[in-house]
């Protein structure tokens, strides 16, 4: 029987390979969840191309992980699972790009995500305790052929994944789904006669906000894959701010604890909507009012807003994705 081995040499430079493209996809998937627009996409981009690098390396890579098992060191379950998750990854973000962001409760893109998240400590644990000790040999001229022919092939890989229909961070176009507003949260029980908003010690009935019939027009990009635009109405954030002369930012707060925090010179560009597509606004879509923030992620969309205030803390003093 014919025995496949690879060289030393090219097992070193497949892990190491694939050890740069792993960490680039995860990087370039946290930051593409920040970015929307154009920006997104060139990230987005990117993030494509690391991942079907990592498909390309798995048939070397696999050669490798058979040499591992046959030595049976006793952290082989852990690179079992860091080869799992990176499988899990890899398969629902191709199913995302092509077209079926919707698996049961949960969408593709959130079995994506969470299983980088997951495999990401048996990354590390990869990374420190088997390092990869490069040689001066290892720079040739066919190690660099190879990798640029992995790079193009990546190139072309990104070049026919589906594209139509789709925001430039990659979501779809959806109907509005009833979703949560980062990761597990439930929907708060409120109602317009008890709801309340503070805005810097004063306080807003349901009647007074929803008064106001500012509209605007924006799109919300969610990252769980999809987006969709609307009209909303309600009243732009700078009316309820009565004197933010001197302050730095404003922190909006939801009934369920979640905030953000935006810059103050961002309010006259914010709405509080208390209406969707000209009707009134769901609970499961922030009743009795919500934040629309255009051109920002939906985590940033602030539903089930019950606080508004202002302070001297810069805009972006906190976690670049909420925490809760």
């Amino acid at each position: 029987m014919r025995s496949h081995r690879i060289p030393v040499a090219a097992g070193r430079l497949t892990t190491l390979a694939l050890a740069v493209v792993l960490t680039l996809a995860f990087a370039t998937g946290w930051i593409a969840f920040e970015l929307s627009g154009q920006s997104g996409r060139a990230v987005l981009l990117v993030h494509a191309a690391a991942g079907v690098a990592i498909v390309l390396l798995v048939p070397w890579k696999s050669l490798i992980a058979r040499r591992g098992v046959r030595r049976q060191h006793t952290m082989l379950w852990a690179s079992v699972a860091l080869g799992i998750g990176v499988v899990i990854s890899i398969v629902f973000g191709l199913l995302h790009s092509a077209g079926r962001p919707d698996v049961g409760y949960l969408t593709a893109m959130d079995f994506h995500v969470g299983a980088a998240i997951c495999v990401t400590p048996f990354f590390i644990w990869h990374v420190v305790a088997r390092p990869v000790r490069l040689r001066a040999t290892d720079a040739s001229r066919r190690s660099f052929l190879k990798g640029a022919a992995v790079l193009g092939a990546s190139a072309l890989g990104v070049a026919a994944l589906p594209s139509a229909n789709r925001a430039p961070t990659g979501s779809f176009a959806s109907a509005y789904p009833v979703a949560t507003q980062w990761m597990f949260d439930g929907v708060p029980e409120l109602n317009a006669q008890s709801w309340a908003l503070q805005v810097d010690g004063r306080r807003w009935t349901f009647d007074e906000v929803a008064a106001f019939d500012d509209r605007l027009t924006a799109t919300l990009d969610c990252t769980g894959g999809w987006y969709t635009e609307q009209e909303w109405g309600g009243v732009r954030l700078s009316r309820l701010l009565e004197s933010p002369a001197g302050r730095s930012s404003v922190n909006v707060r939801s009934a369920t604890g979640y905030s953000r925090r935006f810059a103050i010179e961002d309010a006259g560009h914010m709405l509080l909507a208390t209406r969707l597509a000209g009707g009134s606004l769901p609970a499961g879509n922030g009743f009795p009012a919500r934040l629309v923030v255009p051109g920002q992620r939906g985590f940033a969309w602030v539903k089930w807003v019950v606080a508004i205030e202002t302070d001297d803390a810069p805009w972006w003093w906190q976690p670049p994705f909420p925490l809760q």
